[in-house]
């Protein structure tokens, strides 16, 4: 049986995606009730950061220890990963030793390497062109509070990021139209409209943040500038 990754949502099958969103919500709740189920006990998840992390880090890490698991913090600084060894080695070296890797990294590429040379499930923390992980929390959110998102508006204003890529990815999984403004010049990659659109995806783009989120029934918003992406700062001061 081949080893499964969670790279995008685009690899991931709707079906798949709203097990997974289902399974989560049922497991919160049996938490806040006091159930605590270990189905990860006994497994450990390799966490490698190449980027600074507060929020992915805590989740990963608390994540794996609420379902039973344990986490190993790696850095570049701590691994000879980008000195002596290259990510294919480091990825063979890993699938010896835990159950799971997650990467958050400045590179796709990177992240596709690993997956390609791991024999244990990759998971995208972040890289510069995609967020999943972050996407399927921010959908859980939305229905938590706001009920089933299929057929909802969501606006998203500013960067055209990794977490906007994943998000027109999600608009055609999970069936919501997208509202998008942007300033010119940080566009999304059009990869990412294109398959979105070929998958169902209900697009908008505008110039106007006004114009995008009006009668949204959410908004997203993200920082200006992404890190790696300073240059791009003059831009968006006449947003």
């Amino acid at each position: 049986m081949s080893v499964r990754h969670f790279t995008d949502l685009s690899t991931v099958s709707e079906g798949d995606l709203r097990l997974m969103l289902d399974d989560a919500v049922v497991r919160k709740a049996r938490l806040k009730a006091g159930e605590r189920t270990k189905p990860l006990e006994g497994k450990v998840l390799a966490m490698i950061f190449d980027k600074p992390s507060t929020r992915t880090r805590v989740s990963f890490d608390v994540g794996m220890r609420q379902l039973g698991g344990e986490t190993i913090m790696l850095t570049g600084t701590e691994m000879q990963l980008g000195r002596s060894e290259t990510i294919a080695d480091t990825a063979k070296v890993l699938s010896r030793y835990v159950d799971a890797i997650m990467i958050r990294t400045t590179s796709h590429e990177r992240l596709l390497e690993l997956t390609e040379n791991a024999t244990v499930p990759v998971i995208n923390g972040l890289t510069d062109d995609t967020h999943p992980c972050q996407l399927m929390a921010d959908i859980m959110t939305f229905e938590e509070h706001r009920g089933p998102v299929a057929g909802k508006t969501i606006a998203w204003t500013g960067d055209g990021n990794n977490v906007l890529h994943s998000l027109l990815e999600a608009s055609a999984r999970f069936r919501f139209n997208l509202n998008v403004a942007v300033p010119e010049g940080s566009e999304p990659a059009q990869k990412h409209i294109d398959w979105s659109q070929a998958h169902g995806g209900k697009l908008h783009f505008t110039r106007s943040p006004e114009e995008a989120v009006d009668q949204a029934d959410c908004i997203v918003t993200d920082c200006w500038v992404s890190m790696g992406q300073e240059h791009r700062a003059r831009g968006h001061n006449v947003f």
